[in-house]
């Protein structure tokens, strides 16, 4: 979904600036071009590419794990140092976030880095699937459904993934844009791949653990998606064990009520994909929790009803504190998820859900 990328960019404009030239807004119709569309797309102002997975070790110990790297663009169609320019000229921002849930001890740790395209210190090329931000990196082959690699580290903390999708990318929402409001320029471009077949190593604590297990990847693009109305936005990515996965998002407006372009995908076992639109599905709070360091309230467990899938699904948090504050000092919850049958309890999957404007409504 939207990862923070509007906040962080309206920042960067406030500090830096723009050209004036116009960033390309996401619109219909639009055809995906792989692998061309897994690399990155400088004409608009905001994208990222964000996994999420569940991982563990031969004894079963697991561990839920994020890694995001954002492209924020500050000047359109410009986009790397030129002959004659100062090398410490910047047109690109890149963030990244990582964090690790251990859900045998409780714990989840978060880092963070902030990388820009001066002297080299963050790329992310139109040529081929090749970001970095410091020396944290994805690199792919240039395949649709690419051969990937993750790495990132902050003291005893890192990952080190091979990746590798079983189905091809599923195209969310219609006509080749997802859309997130009502005005025409109220969308990204947005594809995911629904299950990445994982393996490497994890470290946490200084302690490493060879892994595997499956993640999920989100990659978007867009200029203009939220809009002044709207405080924040709960998404959700569930990978079923009968093979299917669902993705729902839910924009939430300041009078309480949920933006009617809300939507999600059902992605069946051979990897079609069916549109959901926000009458398609219910989401309903079960329990919330108050977070020791911020003082925010936050959902803490759903009840989710996707048409097309039965029973109601039971989503509970492996553990509550997964609660992340960034350098912009925007705060926001992302976790690993449990989902269970909610007649039986049984054990049905497992997943990730964002939470953002709990702590403080979004404002551009």
């Amino acid at each position: 979904m939207n990862r923070l990328r509007a906040l962080l960019a309206a920042l960067a404009v406030l500090l830096l600036g723009t050209s004036g030239e116009r960033f390309q807004a996401a619109t219909a119709p639009y055809t995906y071009h792989f692998p061309r569309d897994h690399f990155a797309h400088d004409r608009y102002r905001t994208e990222w590419w964000y996994f999420t997975g569940h991982v563990h070790d031969a004894t079963g110990r697991r561990f839920g794990f994020e890694l995001t790297f954002f492209r924020i663009g500050l000047e359109p169609y410009a986009s790397h140092w030129r002959p004659g320019e100062s090398r410490w000229r910047s047109a690109q921002l890149y963030p990244a976030h990582f964090a690790i849930t251990d859900e045998r001890a409780k714990t989840f740790v978060f880092c963070q880095t902030l990388a820009r395209d001066a002297l080299s210190q963050g790329f992310a090329s139109q040529q081929a699937l090749n970001v970095h931000a410091g020396n944290w990196f994805l690199s792919g082959t240039r395949e649709g459904r690419p051969q990937m690699r993750l790495h990132a580290e902050d003291g005893g903390n890192a990952i080190d993934f091979e990746l590798h999708s079983t189905k091809p990318p599923a195209i969310n929402g219609l006509n080749g844009i997802s859309r997130k409001g009502s005005c025409s320029s109220c969308a990204s471009h947005y594809y995911s791949f629904t299950r990445l077949q994982t393996t490497g190593t994890l470290t946490r604590d200084g302690v490493r653990y060879s892994v595997s297990g499956v993640s999920w990847m989100d990659h978007e693009y867009g200029s203009d998606e939220l809009q002044r109305n709207q405080t924040g936005w709960d998404w959700f990515s569930l990978q079923l064990d009968d093979g299917r996965e669902v993705m729902l998002y839910r924009l939430r407006q300041r009078d309480g009520s949920t933006t009617p372009q809300s939507s999600g995908s059902l992605v069946a076992k051979d990897g079609s994909v069916h549109y959901l639109p926000l009458h398609d599905f219910t989401i309903d709070e079960t329990s919330s929790w108050r977070s020791p360091h911020t003082h925010a309230q936050y959902p803490s467990g759903w009840r989710v009803q996707v048409d097309g899938v039965a029973p109601a699904l039971i989503l509970t948090p492996v553990l509550n504190d997964q609660e992340l504050v960034d350098a912009t000092g925007t705060t926001y919850w992302e976790g690993a998820v449990d989902v269970r049958d909610a007649a039986t309890g049984r054990t049905l999957g497992a997943g990730y859900v964002e939470l953002t404007g709990y702590a403080t409504p979004l404002q551009l």
